[in-house]
């Protein structure tokens, strides 16, 4: 794919799930524009060894931007990255297409791993806001990490995964994460816990008093 054929993609992806972009001048004040553009740049120099060239044009970037993607990363067409600061993506990190990803996000490794050490993030992922997905595992696609969790195993495809660390709670969801980018309503498996032991414990306490009453019926 040509340059500016990546350009004009950028665009479209920008405008399409960013509600708030209402022209398109806007799109080139995005700094998730600006990332991922730097980024097809500076990936461009790593795989033909321009590695320093690469590394500065990266560094550039994430200090215009707040967002950090190493040009070592393999990314696929139609990433979106929402409010970006904060974001890492590490070198050996692959990503599928029509990913999104929210602020504060990192694609990163252990520190205990060699060679591949960052996740392999398949196709119609999202990674909600403040998420870590850490280490060389696959987060299969179509799946929905929520926010604030620390994945650090494999995930399903069609998959929802919340907590710290990270829990499949949810399997088979059809609906792609692109067309819904709702990263707050997704199940949480310990509220519906405790909704439960609160009714076995209303249950036990009504059983009770039941019993007590037998007996004084009784004495």
């Amino acid at each position: 794919m040509r340059f500016i054929d990546f350009v004009k993609e950028e665009i479209d992806i920008i405008k399409e799930r960013d509600p708030a972009i209402k022209s398109t001048m806007e799109v080139f004040l995005n700094p998730s524009f600006k990332a991922i553009i730097g980024y097809r740049i500076a990936h461009k120099l790593f795989v033909k060894k321009h590695y320093f060239l690469a590394r500065w044009i990266s560094q550039r970037t994430v200090r215009k931007t707040g967002i950090e993607i190493h040009p070592g990363a393999t990314i696929g067409k139609g990433l979106f990255i929402d409010h970006g600061n904060g974001v890492i993506i590490g070198e050996t990190a692959i990503i599928g297409d029509n990913v999104t990803l929210y602020q504060g996000v990192t694609l990163g490794g252990t520190g205990k791993e060699k060679g591949k050490r960052h996740p392999t993030i398949g196709d119609n992922v999202m990674v909600s806001a403040g998420a870590k997905v850490l280490g060389s595992f696959t987060v299969g696609e179509n799946s929905k990490i929520g926010a604030g969790s620390v994945v650090l195993s494999e995930v399903p495809p069609n998959s929802t995964v919340v907590g710290v660390p990270g829990r499949v709670v949810k399997r088979d969801n059809v609906r792609m994460p692109r067309e819904d980018l709702d990263q707050v309503h997704l199940p949480d498996p310990i509220a519906n816990e405790i909704s439960r032991l609160a009714k076995e414990n209303e249950e036990l306490r009504n059983d009770i008093k039941e019993l007590k009453a037998r007996i004084e019926k009784i004495g």
